[in-house]
């Protein structure tokens, strides 16, 4: 869509502040996507639903969603999106939430205990990935020797969110992959329902009758993505913004007490969903601009969170930052249901690592990592870093 390079979607940092600076609205000329950079104009299209539509991607000619992931409750409007996020609330409710910490902490220990002896690790491959993959399919309910493909169907949807939902033929080949997956899953909780999230899913009611086979598929999809995308990228973000510090990490590992508020500021500072689709649902004025009714835009979360008019120094990492009024976990009514559950996990991630594998240090130039080349997640594909063997 846009023409960026490998060195943009690693630090795409100082684009943010050319186009805050000189076109804060802006429309693409190839794609004629619209973009806003600013804070109030990126929180105003997040969550002024009644304006800034979130049914994005490809429709048939009924108005279905064709990928399964815009029928979810993340491509949708009140007053359907009410109804579905009121489904899956209680899981992810801080009680709910609070009470899956032991369970967090006993998936962190067992992929670190393999690789705390060794002195070096890929921080996303050998934790940042599995761990987040593990916690929702055992939400799920999915079998352990099915978790293996939960990445690549993962990482398969993220890349067609690039093109709208259209995009190569092995990204799609996935995408339908993981349809028929969760579709037979869907069959046997509807035959052989549990306690896992997909059978109280299956038995909601929505206005007197249960949700549909593509509704409930939606909901598959989107807790997929949303629950290992965001974490994950989260974890390696954190160890990156810390590795740039390296009396940070010393600091962090004797008083992990600040790492709540460090995590804050890793959101702020490289948030882990850079970008979030809109459609205007009528001309909106913007800026001494107008988009027009059913034209897209896509609200640059990363940008906002860089905007020197709501973040003093806000180039700066800050690690002791507060306030923090960051929007990484979106805006409004569709604010990140699980961002409670990420922090959870980056919390307990990053302690123990930082506790288990002293001196965290990393010899890699940090221009030369490989970024996800997504216009939506911000993260690097590996992270190898070392550190004093445990003992």
């Amino acid at each position: 869509m846009f023409s960026l390079s490998p060195e943009w979607f690693l630090e795409p940092a100082p684009w943010y502040e050319r186009m805050r600076r000189t076109a804060p609205v802006h429309q693409d000329e190839g794609s004629g996507v619209w973009s806003v950079f600013r804070y109030d104009d990126v929180q105003r299209v997040l969550s002024d639903w009644k304006h800034f539509s979130s049914r994005f991607g490809v429709y048939d000619e009924a108005g279905e969603a064709v990928s399964p992931i815009g029928a979810s409750m993340i491509g949708t409007d009140p007053p359907g999106h009410t109804k579905l996020r009121t489904i899956v609330s209680g899981p992810f409710g801080s009680r709910a939430i609070a009470e899956m910490e032991p369970r967090i902490r006993a998936i962190t220990e067992r992929l670190l205990e393999p690789v705390a002896s060794r002195g070096a690790m890929d921080l996303v491959s050998d934790l940042a990935e599995p761990l987040p993959v593990t916690v929702i399919a055992e939400m799920l309910g999915i079998p352990a020797e099915d978790r293996r493909q939960f990445k690549t169907w993962s990482d398969a949807i993220v890349e067609l969110s690039n093109q709208f939902g259209s995009g190569d033929d092995a990204a799609m080949r996935r995408q339908r992959e993981v349809g028929r997956y969760f579709l037979e899953v869907i069959q046997e909780r509807r035959a052989h329902p549990g306690e896992d999230l997909i059978s109280r899913v299956v038995r909601a009611e929505v206005d007197g009758a249960h949700l549909s086979d593509p509704d409930v598929l939606g909901f598959c999809i989107l807790l997929l993505v949303a629950g290992n995308e965001t974490t994950t990228n989260l974890i390696g973000n954190a160890v990156r913004c810390f590795l740039e510090h390296p009396a940070l990490v010393e600091r962090l590992a004797a008083h992990p007490d600040a790492l709540p508020t460090a995590v804050e500021e890793v959101l702020r500072y490289r948030s882990p969903v850079r970008a979030m689709f809109r459609v205007a649902l009528e001309d909106v004025p913007l800026d001494g601009t107008t988009i027009h009714e059913g034209e897209s835009v896509l609200a640059w979360i990363g940008s906002a969170n860089r905007d020197a008019s709501k973040f003093p120094d806000a180039a700066r990492f800050l690690p002791d930052r507060t306030p923090n009024p960051h929007i990484a976990f979106g805006h409004g009514i569709h604010q990140c249901l699980g961002a409670p559950l990420a922090r959870l996990e980056g919390r307990i991630a990053l302690e123990a690592l930082l506790q288990r594998c002293r001196h965290l240090r990393s010899d890699a130039d940090p221009m030369r990592l490989e970024p996800m080349e997504s216009l939506i997640v911000h993260g690097v594909r590996h992270l190898p870093v070392t550190f004093d063997p445990a003992a």
